[in-house]
């Protein structure tokens, strides 16, 4: 179970791709609402998750979380409860996280990505404490998988699926959307 967590602001296209894509590999994907029912993205459009925060438990069942970007999107997230029990789960646990956008800041807030390559949105190098600044769209580290923003989103999925699935299996998706 993949567990994409949006709060208020969250950057549509980073999200939706990957949930989009995750789902297409036949992996389970719960849409995971911070702090509302009906989460607005920060171009005006709303989604309703499938769960709330407070009732998305962290069990052995979890393989995976995202972390979309977005403004305030991403300062939404960080201040959650939830959203960094979940983290700090899935560190303990050896579960992947994927961050996109400006969402690499709060695992480099934490201190995760020291020594790591990681990637993010320009101007957010600086909140990557520690970590080693990738040149690519996407970058895999360990557990971390971090993109720079809506321009990679569909790269950013088809590297969770490759992850979480199998490297044939994104590339069986990569082809049946035609991406070149």
């Amino acid at each position: 179970m993949i567990y994409v967590y949006l709060a208020n602001g969250f950057e549509e296209t980073e999200a939706i791709a990957p949930i989009d894509l995750l789902r297409r590999a036949g992996k389970k994907v719960v849409i995971v609402g911070v702090g509302d029912n009906v989460i607005a993205g920060s171009h005006g459009i709303t989604v309703v998750p499938d769960t709330i925060a407070q009732e998305a438990p962290l069990t052995d069942e979890l393989e995976m979380i995202v972390l979309p970007g977005g403004m305030p999107g991403t300062l939404n997230l960080e201040k959650s409860d939830y959203v960094q029990a979940a983290i700090d789960y899935c560190v303990a646990n050896g579960r992947y996280i994927g961050a996109i956008c400006a969402a690499p800041s709060i695992l480099g807030h934490k201190g995760l990505l020291r020594g790591k390559t990681a990637v993010c949105y320009e101007g957010f190098e600086t909140q990557l404490e520690g970590a080693n600044i990738g040149c690519g769209g996407v970058a895999e580290d360990g557990i971390f998988i971090t993109a720079r923003g809506a321009g990679v989103a569909v790269d950013f999925g088809l590297k969770l699926v490759e992850k979480i699935h199998s490297k044939e299996e994104s590339l069986r998706q990569r082809n049946a959307i035609l991406c070149d």
